[in-house]
Protein backbone atom coordinates (compact mmCIF):
# COMPACT_ATOMS: atom_id res chain seq x y z
CA UNK A 1 0.00 0.00 0.00
CA UNK A 2 1.67 3.50 -0.57
CA UNK A 3 1.34 6.96 1.55
CA UNK A 4 -2.00 8.01 0.38
CA UNK A 5 -4.35 4.47 1.19
CA UNK A 6 -2.66 4.42 4.81
CA UNK A 7 -2.87 8.14 5.58
CA UNK A 8 0.75 8.80 6.26
CA UNK A 9 1.72 12.24 6.98
CA UNK A 10 4.03 12.88 4.73
CA UNK A 11 4.36 16.81 5.44
CA UNK A 12 6.68 18.21 7.58
CA UNK A 13 4.18 19.43 10.27
CA UNK A 14 4.22 15.62 11.61
CA UNK A 15 4.63 15.99 15.68
CA UNK A 16 7.62 14.45 17.08
CA UNK A 17 5.86 11.35 18.00
CA UNK A 18 7.67 9.67 20.87
CA UNK A 19 8.90 10.81 24.03
CA UNK A 20 12.41 9.42 24.95
CA UNK A 21 11.71 6.71 27.92
CA UNK A 22 14.21 7.09 30.32
CA UNK A 23 15.71 4.38 32.49
CA UNK A 24 13.45 3.73 35.65
CA UNK A 25 9.77 5.61 34.15
CA UNK A 26 8.72 1.81 33.61
CA UNK A 27 9.67 0.19 37.23
CA UNK A 28 6.15 1.16 38.58
CA UNK A 29 4.54 -0.62 36.18
CA UNK A 30 2.85 -4.24 35.84
CA UNK A 31 3.07 -6.94 33.28
CA UNK A 32 -0.29 -6.73 31.04
CA UNK A 33 -2.83 -9.43 31.06
CA UNK A 34 -3.53 -11.64 28.47
CA UNK A 35 -5.01 -9.47 25.86
CA UNK A 36 -5.54 -8.71 22.48
CA UNK A 37 -4.20 -5.26 20.98
CA UNK A 38 -4.21 -4.01 17.37
CA UNK A 39 -2.72 -0.41 16.63
CA UNK A 40 -3.41 1.68 13.82
CA UNK A 41 -0.37 4.26 13.12
CA UNK A 42 -0.72 7.29 10.56
CA UNK A 43 2.46 8.83 10.52
CA UNK A 44 6.52 6.82 10.47
CA UNK A 45 7.30 7.91 14.07
CA UNK A 46 4.21 6.37 15.63
CA UNK A 47 4.51 3.07 14.02
CA UNK A 48 8.38 3.28 15.62
CA UNK A 49 6.69 3.52 18.97
CA UNK A 50 4.56 0.78 18.60
CA UNK A 51 6.92 -1.51 17.66
CA UNK A 52 8.99 -0.76 20.92
CA UNK A 53 6.07 -1.09 22.64
CA UNK A 54 5.77 -4.63 21.10
CA UNK A 55 9.48 -5.41 23.04
CA UNK A 56 8.81 -4.37 25.88
CA UNK A 57 8.60 -7.11 28.47
CA UNK A 58 5.27 -6.03 30.01
CA UNK A 59 3.78 -6.86 26.74
CA UNK A 60 5.04 -10.96 26.97
CA UNK A 61 1.23 -12.06 27.45
CA UNK A 62 -0.39 -9.52 24.95
CA UNK A 63 -1.15 -10.34 21.39
CA UNK A 64 0.19 -7.52 19.61
CA UNK A 65 -0.61 -6.24 15.89
CA UNK A 66 0.35 -2.94 14.36
CA UNK A 67 -0.45 -1.42 10.95
CA UNK A 68 0.04 1.12 9.42
CA UNK A 69 -3.24 2.93 8.53
CA UNK A 70 -5.79 5.59 9.51
CA UNK A 71 -9.20 4.90 11.79
CA UNK A 72 -11.00 4.05 8.33
CA UNK A 73 -8.48 1.33 7.25
CA UNK A 74 -9.03 0.05 10.96
CA UNK A 75 -13.08 -0.07 10.08
CA UNK A 76 -12.76 -1.64 7.06
CA UNK A 77 -10.71 -4.63 8.58
CA UNK A 78 -13.02 -4.95 11.39
CA UNK A 79 -16.10 -4.80 9.00
CA UNK A 80 -15.08 -8.40 8.06
CA UNK A 81 -13.57 -9.39 11.46
CA UNK A 82 -13.97 -9.48 15.12
CA UNK A 83 -12.41 -6.76 16.97
CA UNK A 84 -9.85 -7.17 19.80
CA UNK A 85 -9.87 -6.50 23.05
CA UNK A 86 -7.80 -3.16 22.88
CA UNK A 87 -7.82 -0.73 19.53
CA UNK A 88 -5.15 1.64 19.36
CA UNK A 89 -5.36 5.03 17.00
CA UNK A 90 -3.93 7.69 15.69
CA UNK A 91 -5.72 10.73 14.25
CA UNK A 92 -4.47 14.04 12.74
CA UNK A 93 -7.94 15.32 12.25
CA UNK A 94 -9.15 18.78 14.03
CA UNK A 95 -11.38 17.83 16.79
CA UNK A 96 -14.32 18.99 15.12
CA UNK A 97 -13.66 16.15 12.52
CA UNK A 98 -12.69 13.37 14.89
CA UNK A 99 -16.13 12.35 15.97
CA UNK A 100 -17.06 11.71 12.30
CA UNK A 101 -14.56 10.39 11.44
CA UNK A 102 -14.94 7.63 14.65
CA UNK A 103 -18.46 7.12 13.25
CA UNK A 104 -17.81 4.21 10.59
CA UNK A 105 -15.86 1.74 13.22
CA UNK A 106 -18.21 2.56 15.97
CA UNK A 107 -20.49 0.85 13.91
CA UNK A 108 -18.33 -2.31 13.58
CA UNK A 109 -16.68 -2.11 16.52
CA UNK A 110 -17.61 -5.16 19.35
CA UNK A 111 -19.30 -3.70 22.63
CA UNK A 112 -16.55 -5.33 24.66
CA UNK A 113 -13.82 -3.68 22.57
CA UNK A 114 -12.14 -0.37 24.42
CA UNK A 115 -10.68 2.46 22.46
CA UNK A 116 -7.36 4.48 22.86
CA UNK A 117 -6.89 7.49 20.77
CA UNK A 118 -4.05 9.70 19.92
CA UNK A 119 -4.59 12.71 18.54
CA UNK A 120 -2.66 16.04 18.14
CA UNK A 121 -5.04 18.64 19.82
CA UNK A 122 -4.79 19.55 23.89
CA UNK A 123 -8.22 20.05 24.07
CA UNK A 124 -10.79 19.70 27.27
CA UNK A 125 -14.13 19.77 25.74
CA UNK A 126 -13.20 16.72 22.54
CA UNK A 127 -11.31 14.89 25.37
CA UNK A 128 -15.22 14.84 27.48
CA UNK A 129 -16.40 14.72 24.52
CA UNK A 130 -15.01 11.12 23.52
CA UNK A 131 -15.13 9.61 26.85
CA UNK A 132 -18.73 10.52 27.04
CA UNK A 133 -19.02 8.73 23.67
CA UNK A 134 -17.14 5.34 24.80
CA UNK A 135 -13.62 6.35 24.20
CA UNK A 136 -11.19 4.55 26.84
CA UNK A 137 -8.85 7.35 26.63
CA UNK A 138 -7.89 10.05 24.63
CA UNK A 139 -3.62 11.24 24.69
CA UNK A 140 -2.19 13.77 23.27
CA UNK A 141 0.71 13.47 20.77
CA UNK A 142 4.15 13.01 21.53
CA UNK A 143 3.59 10.08 23.43
CA UNK A 144 5.80 8.26 25.75
CA UNK A 145 6.07 4.70 25.48
CA UNK A 146 5.89 4.53 30.05
CA UNK A 147 2.56 6.44 29.10
CA UNK A 148 0.93 3.58 26.42
CA UNK A 149 1.14 1.01 28.90
CA UNK A 150 0.01 3.16 31.39
CA UNK A 151 -3.01 3.52 29.72
CA UNK A 152 -3.83 0.15 28.65
CA UNK A 153 -2.67 -0.70 32.18
CA UNK A 154 -5.80 1.53 33.94
CA UNK A 155 -8.11 -0.40 31.35
CA UNK A 156 -7.07 -3.91 31.86
CA UNK A 157 -5.28 -4.03 35.33
CA UNK A 158 -7.36 -4.03 38.28
CA UNK A 159 -6.36 -0.88 40.54
CA UNK A 160 -7.22 -2.41 44.01
CA UNK A 161 -4.94 -5.66 42.91
CA UNK A 162 -2.23 -5.86 45.74
CA UNK A 163 1.73 -4.30 44.25
CA UNK A 164 3.86 -7.12 43.06
CA UNK A 165 6.77 -7.86 44.56
CA UNK A 166 10.10 -6.68 42.95
CA UNK A 167 12.21 -9.98 41.51
CA UNK A 168 16.24 -9.35 41.05
CA UNK A 169 18.21 -12.17 39.68
CA UNK A 170 21.66 -13.03 40.31
CA UNK A 171 23.92 -14.72 37.43
CA UNK A 172 27.34 -15.60 37.13
CA UNK A 173 29.59 -14.27 34.23
CA UNK A 174 31.57 -17.51 34.75
CA UNK A 175 31.14 -20.65 36.93
CA UNK A 176 32.72 -20.04 40.42
CA UNK A 177 32.74 -16.17 40.84
CA UNK A 178 30.53 -16.61 43.91
CA UNK A 179 27.40 -15.58 42.47
CA UNK A 180 25.30 -18.14 44.59
CA UNK A 181 27.37 -16.77 47.42
CA UNK A 182 26.79 -12.71 47.04
CA UNK A 183 22.32 -13.53 46.19
CA UNK A 184 22.67 -15.67 49.46
CA UNK A 185 23.96 -13.26 51.26
CA UNK A 186 22.16 -10.42 49.52
CA UNK A 187 18.72 -12.36 50.47
CA UNK A 188 19.98 -12.54 54.30
CA UNK A 189 20.54 -8.72 53.53
CA UNK A 190 17.21 -7.18 52.30
CA UNK A 191 15.77 -9.26 55.15
CA UNK A 192 17.10 -8.22 57.83
CA UNK A 193 18.09 -4.73 57.04
CA UNK A 194 14.35 -3.49 55.85
CA UNK A 195 12.58 -5.78 57.69
CA UNK A 196 10.72 -7.28 54.84
CA UNK A 197 9.64 -10.45 53.78
CA UNK A 198 12.12 -12.56 51.33
CA UNK A 199 11.99 -15.40 49.26
CA UNK A 200 14.56 -16.62 48.08
CA UNK A 201 14.74 -19.40 45.05
CA UNK A 202 17.51 -21.41 43.95
CA UNK A 203 17.01 -22.42 40.50
CA UNK A 204 20.39 -24.50 40.02
CA UNK A 205 18.35 -27.75 40.30
CA UNK A 206 21.43 -30.04 40.23
CA UNK A 207 24.27 -28.06 41.98
CA UNK A 208 22.10 -25.71 44.10
CA UNK A 209 24.03 -24.71 47.31
CA UNK A 210 21.50 -22.19 49.24
CA UNK A 211 20.35 -25.18 51.32
CA UNK A 212 23.91 -25.84 52.54
CA UNK A 213 25.11 -21.62 52.73
CA UNK A 214 21.76 -21.67 55.01
CA UNK A 215 22.53 -24.93 56.89
CA UNK A 216 18.99 -26.48 55.80
CA UNK A 217 17.77 -30.19 55.07
CA UNK A 218 14.61 -29.00 52.92
CA UNK A 219 12.74 -32.27 51.74
CA UNK A 220 11.00 -30.34 48.87
CA UNK A 221 11.39 -27.39 47.03
CA UNK A 222 11.64 -25.92 43.72
CA UNK A 223 11.50 -29.19 41.75
CA UNK A 224 7.96 -29.77 42.98
CA UNK A 225 7.16 -26.34 41.84
CA UNK A 226 8.62 -26.71 38.22
CA UNK A 227 7.51 -30.21 37.45
CA UNK A 228 3.87 -29.60 39.00
CA UNK A 229 3.05 -26.19 38.02
CA UNK A 230 -1.02 -27.46 37.59
CA UNK A 231 -0.70 -27.60 41.83
CA UNK A 232 1.26 -24.41 41.91
CA UNK A 233 -0.99 -21.47 44.47
CA UNK A 234 -0.12 -19.30 47.31
CA UNK A 235 -0.98 -22.67 49.62
CA UNK A 236 1.23 -24.90 47.73
CA UNK A 237 4.23 -22.77 47.55
CA UNK A 238 3.56 -22.07 51.45
CA UNK A 239 4.13 -25.58 51.61
CA UNK A 240 7.43 -25.82 49.56
CA UNK A 241 9.11 -23.14 51.94
CA UNK A 242 11.52 -23.30 54.38
CA UNK A 243 12.24 -20.77 56.79
CA UNK A 244 15.73 -19.88 57.14
CA UNK A 245 15.04 -16.51 59.72
CA UNK A 246 12.47 -14.75 60.72
CA UNK A 247 11.82 -13.08 57.07
CA UNK A 248 13.43 -15.27 55.23
CA UNK A 249 11.94 -18.28 53.11
CA UNK A 250 13.79 -20.61 50.72
CA UNK A 251 12.72 -22.10 47.74
CA UNK A 252 15.48 -25.09 47.74
CA UNK A 253 16.71 -26.78 45.28
CA UNK A 254 16.89 -30.62 45.22
CA UNK A 255 20.52 -30.73 44.39
CA UNK A 256 20.20 -34.27 42.89
CA UNK A 257 21.32 -35.87 39.68
CA UNK A 258 18.76 -38.27 39.60
CA UNK A 259 16.93 -36.75 36.45
CA UNK A 260 17.91 -34.60 34.04
CA UNK A 261 16.90 -30.75 34.28
CA UNK A 262 15.42 -30.07 31.28
CA UNK A 263 13.06 -26.96 30.71
CA UNK A 264 11.19 -25.52 28.11
CA UNK A 265 11.36 -21.17 27.52
CA UNK A 266 8.26 -20.45 30.33
CA UNK A 267 9.27 -23.38 32.55
CA UNK A 268 9.83 -20.94 35.36
CA UNK A 269 7.16 -18.51 34.93
CA UNK A 270 4.51 -19.64 36.87
CA UNK A 271 6.74 -19.49 39.80
CA UNK A 272 7.95 -16.23 38.96
CA UNK A 273 4.55 -14.82 38.99
CA UNK A 274 3.13 -16.59 42.78
CA UNK A 275 6.80 -15.23 43.58
CA UNK A 276 5.93 -11.60 42.85
CA UNK A 277 2.45 -11.83 44.75
CA UNK A 278 3.60 -13.64 47.66
CA UNK A 279 6.94 -11.39 48.96
CA UNK A 280 7.76 -7.97 48.13
CA UNK A 281 11.48 -9.01 47.04
CA UNK A 282 12.30 -12.76 45.77
CA UNK A 283 15.92 -12.99 45.13
CA UNK A 284 16.39 -15.75 42.51
CA UNK A 285 19.58 -17.37 42.23
CA UNK A 286 20.19 -18.40 38.35
CA UNK A 287 22.66 -20.40 37.31
CA UNK A 288 25.79 -19.98 34.80
CA UNK A 289 23.73 -21.31 31.55
CA UNK A 290 22.31 -19.65 28.72
CA UNK A 291 19.20 -21.38 27.08
CA UNK A 292 15.70 -20.34 26.44
CA UNK A 293 14.57 -20.88 30.28
CA UNK A 294 17.25 -18.27 31.72
CA UNK A 295 16.99 -15.99 28.57
CA UNK A 296 13.09 -15.63 29.29
CA UNK A 297 13.44 -15.24 33.06
CA UNK A 298 15.89 -13.07 32.42
CA UNK A 299 13.64 -11.03 30.03
CA UNK A 300 11.02 -10.79 32.47
CA UNK A 301 12.18 -9.89 36.45
CA UNK A 302 12.83 -6.30 37.98
CA UNK A 303 16.48 -5.79 38.29
CA UNK A 304 19.55 -7.88 37.07
CA UNK A 305 22.99 -8.42 38.78
CA UNK A 306 25.38 -10.07 37.21
CA UNK A 307 28.97 -11.14 39.27
CA UNK A 308 32.63 -11.44 37.55
CA UNK A 309 36.19 -11.99 38.10
CA UNK A 310 39.00 -9.98 36.85
CA UNK A 311 39.79 -11.74 34.28
CA UNK A 312 39.45 -11.90 30.26
CA UNK A 313 37.19 -15.22 30.00
CA UNK A 314 34.97 -13.12 32.23
CA UNK A 315 35.28 -10.17 30.43
CA UNK A 316 34.55 -11.91 27.37
CA UNK A 317 31.17 -13.18 28.98
CA UNK A 318 30.04 -10.57 30.58
CA UNK A 319 30.06 -8.50 27.67
CA UNK A 320 28.40 -10.46 25.68
CA UNK A 321 25.97 -11.31 28.54
CA UNK A 322 25.37 -7.21 28.59
CA UNK A 323 24.93 -6.86 25.38
CA UNK A 324 21.81 -9.41 25.04
CA UNK A 325 20.43 -7.77 28.10
CA UNK A 326 20.24 -4.74 26.23
CA UNK A 327 18.59 -5.98 23.49
CA UNK A 328 16.02 -8.31 25.27
CA UNK A 329 15.22 -5.17 27.61
CA UNK A 330 15.25 -2.14 25.89
CA UNK A 331 13.17 -0.37 28.01
CA UNK A 332 14.48 -1.20 31.28
CA UNK A 333 17.29 0.02 33.52
CA UNK A 334 20.82 -2.33 32.56
CA UNK A 335 21.59 -5.02 34.55
CA UNK A 336 24.04 -4.33 37.27
CA UNK A 337 28.04 -5.31 37.71
CA UNK A 338 29.30 -6.58 40.94
CA UNK A 339 33.16 -7.48 40.69
CA UNK A 340 34.03 -10.55 43.02
CA UNK A 341 37.55 -12.19 44.30
CA UNK A 342 39.19 -8.56 43.34
CA UNK A 343 42.80 -8.83 44.29
CA UNK A 344 43.46 -12.60 44.60
CA UNK A 345 46.94 -13.09 46.21
CA UNK A 346 49.64 -13.85 43.02
CA UNK A 347 46.47 -13.95 40.47
CA UNK A 348 47.28 -11.79 37.71
CA UNK A 349 44.15 -9.94 36.93
CA UNK A 350 42.43 -6.88 34.69
CA UNK A 351 42.06 -3.73 36.90
CA UNK A 352 38.55 -3.13 37.80
CA UNK A 353 38.75 0.43 35.07
CA UNK A 354 40.02 -1.63 32.26
CA UNK A 355 37.38 -4.72 32.91
CA UNK A 356 34.40 -1.97 32.93
CA UNK A 357 35.92 0.20 29.72
CA UNK A 358 34.42 -2.39 27.38
CA UNK A 359 31.53 -3.00 28.91
CA UNK A 360 30.65 0.92 29.33
CA UNK A 361 29.18 0.80 32.52
CA UNK A 362 30.57 1.57 36.16
CA UNK A 363 30.60 -1.26 38.52
CA UNK A 364 27.72 -1.86 40.99
CA UNK A 365 30.30 -3.03 43.38
CA UNK A 366 33.88 -4.02 43.83
CA UNK A 367 34.12 -6.80 46.73
CA UNK A 368 37.59 -7.21 47.63
CA UNK A 369 39.57 -10.97 48.18
CA UNK A 370 38.87 -12.60 51.38
CA UNK A 371 39.08 -16.33 52.03
CA UNK A 372 39.28 -16.77 55.57
CA UNK A 373 36.35 -14.50 56.02
CA UNK A 374 34.24 -16.36 52.54
CA UNK A 375 35.70 -19.39 54.10
CA UNK A 376 34.31 -19.61 57.26
CA UNK A 377 31.05 -18.38 56.52
CA UNK A 378 30.65 -21.10 53.78
CA UNK A 379 31.64 -24.01 56.57
CA UNK A 380 29.41 -22.59 58.81
CA UNK A 381 26.36 -21.88 57.07
CA UNK A 382 26.30 -18.40 58.06
CA UNK A 383 26.31 -15.15 56.23
CA UNK A 384 28.89 -12.58 56.15
CA UNK A 385 27.19 -10.29 58.29
CA UNK A 386 26.15 -12.77 61.09
CA UNK A 387 29.97 -13.66 61.13
CA UNK A 388 31.33 -9.81 61.10
CA UNK A 389 29.13 -7.35 60.95
CA UNK A 390 31.71 -4.63 60.61
CA UNK A 391 33.78 -6.07 58.18
CA UNK A 392 33.91 -4.08 54.66
CA UNK A 393 32.50 -6.62 52.78
CA UNK A 394 29.43 -6.71 54.90
CA UNK A 395 28.69 -2.81 54.11
CA UNK A 396 29.31 -3.60 50.62
CA UNK A 397 26.70 -6.45 50.92
CA UNK A 398 24.79 -3.88 52.65
CA UNK A 399 24.98 -0.99 50.02
CA UNK A 400 23.86 -3.78 47.09
CA UNK A 401 21.09 -4.49 49.11
CA UNK A 402 19.91 -1.14 49.02
CA UNK A 403 20.61 -0.15 45.25
CA UNK A 404 18.83 -3.24 44.30
CA UNK A 405 15.66 -2.54 46.37
CA UNK A 406 15.75 0.87 44.89
CA UNK A 407 16.41 2.15 48.55
CA UNK A 408 19.84 3.40 47.01
CA UNK A 409 20.95 4.52 43.49
CA UNK A 410 24.88 3.94 42.44
CA UNK A 411 26.84 6.65 42.82
CA UNK A 412 30.69 7.54 43.66
CA UNK A 413 30.87 6.91 47.56
CA UNK A 414 32.66 9.09 49.60
CA UNK A 415 34.16 5.86 51.96
CA UNK A 416 34.73 2.50 50.88
CA UNK A 417 32.44 0.37 49.64
CA UNK A 418 30.48 0.57 45.98
CA UNK A 419 33.34 1.15 43.53
CA UNK A 420 35.13 2.97 46.53
CA UNK A 421 38.04 0.64 46.61
CA UNK A 422 38.37 0.68 42.81
CA UNK A 423 41.32 3.49 43.14
CA UNK A 424 42.80 1.72 46.11
CA UNK A 425 43.15 -1.81 44.28
CA UNK A 426 44.31 0.01 40.86
CA UNK A 427 47.16 2.06 42.86
CA UNK A 428 48.33 -1.31 44.80
CA UNK A 429 48.87 -3.13 41.22
CA UNK A 430 51.25 -0.16 40.08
Amino acid sequence: MNAVEYGINTGQDEPEAEVQTRPGDLDHLRPLPRISVHAFCETEGMFTVMEKLAQDRRMAKVSFRVTQGSIQAAANMFSSAPTPNLIILETGAVPADIMEELAPLAEVCDPSTKVVLIGRYNDIPLYRELIRNGISEYMVAPVALADIIAAISSIFVDPEAEPLGRTIAFMGAKGGVGSSTIAHNIAWGVSTLFSSETILADLDLPYGTANIDFDQDPAQGIAEAVFSPERLDDVFLDRLLTKCSERLSLLAAPSLLDRAYDFDRVAFQPILEILQRTAPVSILDVPHVWNEWTRSLLADVDEIVIVASPDLANLRNAKNLFDQLRKLRPNDRGAHLVLNQVGMPKRPEILPQDFCQPLDLEPMAIIPFDVQLFGQAANSGRMIAELDSKSPVAEIMSQIAHVVTGRASVKKPRKAGLGGILGRLGKKKK
